[in-house]
This record gives C-alpha cells, sequence and structure tokens, in this order.
C-alpha cells in the first residue's frame, strides 16, 4: 500500500489500488486510478491527499521536506527555478490567503509552469465557489497522481537499479509515511500462465425489457447520438439546435434478449459529453402489440444523458422498460 502513497496521499484511495493490483501496464494504472479516485475515495479522502502536498510557494518547507525527494522536486523545479524573491513571497502570500478562504492548500500540477504561471492561477482561482475550488483541485490531484505513476513505470526512475523496469518503486522516491515496502510490486508483466485480460466492450451499450408482455423487446433499431457544439452542415442524420447537433456515433437493432450490437468501438474511454439513444418503439409496438400506426403512443423514445469529464472511464448501461403507454429508464450495470 506504501507504494501508492508515494502517488497520492489519500490512504483510501492506496488501499483500493493496492486490492487491484499489480498492473501489467501503465494505462490499466491509470484507469483504475482514476476510476478509485472520483468513485471510491470520499471528500475526506481528498483533503487528506491535499495535505501531503507542501504548499507551491512556501519555499522552506519545500527544501526542508524534499530536499533528497525525487519526484517533487521535478514537479516544482520550472516553479522554483523561475522565481524570484519577490515572486516566491507573493506566492506564498496568496496561498496563505487561498487556504484561510478554502480550508486546504492550493494544489496544481505544476509540471512545466513557471511562477508566474502559478501564481496566475492561484488568484484565478482565488476567486471560486468552495464547491467548485474543491473539485478543481480534485482534478489537479488526479494529474499529480497520474505523473506519478508514470515516473514509478519510466526505466530511468532509478538508474542504479533495474527494479524500476519491472515496475519495482526505486528507493528514492518520496514517501508520505514513515515506513515503506520497497520491494512492493506494483506492475507486473504477464506471465504465460496468467488468466487473459478481459477484452474492452463499447463504453455505451443498452437493452430494452418489454414490461408489458414480461419479455426482452426484440428487433427494435437503436441509434446512439452525441452532442456536438459546433454545426456540422449537410449531415444528414444531425438535427441543428442553435449552434450545435447530434452527430451519429452508431446503430444496431436489439436481438433476441432485448439487448442492442455494438453501438461504438470497444474501448475504456469516453468522449464527455451528452449522448441519445434512440428506440423506433414504434414499429416495434406495431409488430408485436397489434394495431395500426395510429393507435401506437410513442413512435419514438429518446433518452439524453450526460457523461461527466470525471466518469470517462466509466461505463454506461442505460436500460429501456417500454409499455404502450409507458416507459422508464436508469443507468444499470
Amino acid at each position: 500500500m506504501q507504494s501508492f502513497l508515494r502517488c497520492c496521499g489519500s490512504v483510501r484511495f492506496a488501499q483500493e489500488m493496492a486490492r487491484v493490483a499489480p498492473f501489467s501496464s501503465l494505462d490499466l494504472a491509470v484507469e483504475a486510478a482514476r476510476e478509485i479516485w472520483w468513485n471510491k475515495v470520499d471528500i475526506s479522502g481528498w483533503l487528506e491527499a491535499f495535505a501531503a502536498h507542501p504548499r507551491i510557494g512556501d519555499v522552506e518547507t519545500l527544501r526542508s521536506k524534499y530536499a533528497n525527494e525525487r519526484i517533487c522536486s521535478e514537479e516544482q523545479a520550472a516553479a522554483l527555478n523561475s522565481a524570484n524573491e519577490h515572486l516566491l513571497q507573493e506566492l506564498v502570500e496568496w496561498n496563505r490567503q487561498y487556504e484561510a478562504k478554502f480550508g486546504f492548500v492550493f494544489l496544481i500540477c505544476a509540471q512545466d509552469k513557471s511562477g508566474s504561471d502559478i501564481l496566475a492561477a492561484l488568484k484565478e482561482r482565488y476567486c471560486n465557489r468552495p464547491i467548485d475550488e474543491l473539485n478543481n483541485a480534485a482534478s489537479e490531484q488526479e494529474k499529480i497522481t497520474e505523473l506519478r505513476l508514470a515516473t514509478l513505470m519510466s526505466p530511468d526512475s532509478n538508474p542504479d537499479s533495474h527494479e524500476a523496469s519491472r515496475g519495482q518503486l526505486p528507493s528514492n522516491l518520496p514517501m508520505t509515511s514513515s515506513t515503506s515496502n520497497d520491494n512492493e510490486e506494483i506492475f507486473a508483466t504477464p506471465k504465460p500462465s496468467s488468466a487473459p485480460v478481459s477484452s474492452l466492450r463499447p463504453p455505451i451499450t443498452t437493452h430494452v425489457l418489454d414490461v408489458a408482455l414480461g419479455r426482452p423487446g426484440s428487433g427494435i433499431d437503436v441509434a446512439l447520438h452525441w452532442w456536438s457544439d459546433t454545426s456540422h452542415a449537410g449531415t444528414l442524420e444531425s438535427d441543428t439546435v442553435d449552434h450545435g447537433c447530434w452527430a451519429p456515433v452508431g446503430r444496431s437493432v436489439t436481438n433476441k434478449d432485448g439487448r442492442s450490437g455494438p453501438l461504438m468501438p470497444a474501448s475504456n474511454h469516453l468522449q464527455p459529453g451528452k449522448y441519445r439513444l434512440t428506440f423506433n418503439t414504434g414499429d416495434y409496438m406495431l409488430r408485436v402489440h397489434g394495431g395500426d400506426k395510429h393507435e401506437v403512443f410513442y413512435p419514438f423514445v429518446m433518452v439524453v444523458f450526460e457523461v461527466k469529464p470525471p466518469q470517462t472511464s466509466e461505463h454506461f448501461h442505460i436500460p429501456l422498460l417500454l409499455a404502450p403507454y409507458s416507459y422508464s429508464t436508469y443507468r444499470g450495470s
């Protein structure tokens, strides 16, 4: 667990990462880190991670605590090297004001940022509402965690040892605890005897259940669209509203179990934004429930939902429960 505390100071984060480790690649580690950080670590865990960072601009703290700790010094190198004494003092003062207002230290992924860049960001974010700034800080912590995971995976992270190339942690990295286990493996190369990694699936899936008949809704045309803020003139399947449009992503037909085929390529990452599932329920109702088209109450059902930036690595299963005069939907698993 101590290995993951080096990347993020939340004990819950480290425990969850240790539970699902080892990882066969950096991508899998980053995917797990995002899922855990946004969906399993609560606000107290976020604050715990924030508190593990030195105050940016607090030079004495940086020098005394991180003089020999390579990850943090490299993250803040650009800022320290570019900051004159006046700028450093201004950073210290603004950081104090920020912490007094929000209750936690100012947090920013400082890689390749100058002292002036950080000060400008600090002043800008100081004007935010506390709830917005909490999310901003959590997003910055995610970036820092991913950079540290990448550093730990790098063969150059410890030139004096071959352990880094095997995914083991070099011994000169910063700790957030007084004890450690430097031999703990967090990344592992799959062995021939290892169980195969499960294949990817489309991030958005759906199925239809005919609740009036108590059986799957088969043979229903389903289309998936994504809302684009920029209008695409000439796209036949896009209906333009204001300055945006619904751009087609994919379409399929539900099978005998009521499940649609792939509506988009299999992936472990989903573009954030608004999505729309359109079900051609009219044709289904005529075929299964009888009558004529004038008796169909819902010729189409459209379900619109939004994927937030912290949810891009999640799976979205959006079922439709259908009856002649009612329908409902939910986020399934």
